[in-house]
This record gives C-alpha cells, sequence and structure tokens, in this order.
C-alpha cells in the first residue's frame, strides 16, 4: 500500500482550496469572534483522514492574510492539523454513531478556542485569555455542531459521498 497517490494528494488539495477561499471571503473569518464557515470541512477527516493535511494547507494559505501574522499562520494551522488528527482518530471507531460523531466535532473546538485564543491575546495586549479562548470555542462550536454534525449525519447517505468514499477506501486497499 503506497502512503501517497495522486488521488489522496488531489483531495487533500481540493479541500486546502475550499478551506482557504471560504475563509478569505468571510467576513467573520478572523478575530476574536470568529465564524468561520470553512470550519464545516473539519469534519471531513472523520470520513477521508487524508483530508487533515488539506485543511492544515489551506488553514497555512487563509491565515496568510491574518492580522495576528506568524503566530496564526504557524499556531493557527498547527491547530488545525491536531484537530484533524484527533478527528481522524475518532473516525476509525465503529460503529459510527450520532454519539461519535458529535465527539469528532469536539477537536476543531478544542484546539481551535485553545491555541487561537492564545494567538489572538499574544497579538492583542489587554485581551483576557479566557474570554477570547471562550468566544473562539463558542463561534467554532456554532459551525460544528449547527452545520457540522447534521452534515456528518445526512452525508453519508447521499449517493455522491457514498461514490466518494467507495474511491477513498479502494484507494487505500491498493
Amino acid at each position: 500500500m503506497s502512503r501517497f497517490s495522486t488521488r489522496k494528494i488531489a483531495f487533500a488539495a481540493l479541500v486546502a482550496a475550499v478551506y482557504a477561499a471560504l475563509t478569505m471571503i468571510n467576513p467573520w473569518g478572523y478575530g476574536p469572534v470568529q465564524f468561520r464557515v470553512s470550519e464545516l470541512l473539519c469534519i471531513l477527516p472523520f470520513f477521508f483522514p487524508y483530508s487533515a493535511w488539506g485543511l492544515f494547507v489551506g488553514c497555512i494559505l487563509s491565515n496568510l492574510i491574518s492580522a495576528y501574522g506568524i503566530y496564526d499562520i504557524v499556531f493557527g494551522s498547527l491547530a488545525t492539523l491536531l484537530a484533524g488528527f484527533c478527528t481522524m482518530a475518532l473516525g476509525k471507531i465503529r460503529p459510527q454513531t450520532v454519539l461519535t460523531k458529535a465527539l469528532a466535532c469536539l477537536p476543531p473546538v478544542i484546539f481551535n478556542a485553545l491555541i487561537i485564543g492564545w494567538v489572538i491575546v499574544l497579538n492583542t495586549p489587554g485581551e483576557s485569555y479566557w474570554f477570547t479562548a471562550l468566544t473562539v470555542g463558542l463561534g467554532e462550536a456554532a459551525v460544528l455542531f449547527v452545520l457540522g454534525l447534521p452534515a456528518m449525519v445526512v452525508l453519508p447517505k447521499t449517493a455522491f459521498f457514498r461514490t466518494l468514499q467507495a474511491l477513498y477506501s479502494s484507494e487505500i486497499e491498493k
């Protein structure tokens, strides 16, 4: 089994591009109160493990225009990668119940609240760390639990998603 394949790299690149584009066009994508619709894509590692790398690259690209500079580029992107790896690990739990899917929505909330909260406070003197972490976490939770969790339940029932999973799983078996 090869570790990398054209299909995996292309899928990750597509995830990166969509994540970056959705973040950059969103006026609420940066700051202490964040509502990044692109964070909806953080559910993908649950189903497609290789997408965690795409989220990481997409986050790097979108954070290039962040007011928080190099700290957001490095640590914000690492928060996304760590969350992706945790979500990926939860995706390996069988059977995939609604509870498992709800737990898979937590890593992005926790990592982003704690790490992005720190990045913002580091760059904005006078901000309260815990308040900033709370506001970032609430925005993240809103996206993942209001949009992400229902998507995790509904998407696997669609023909397109099942086809994508079959394509991806056949690639893993090679």
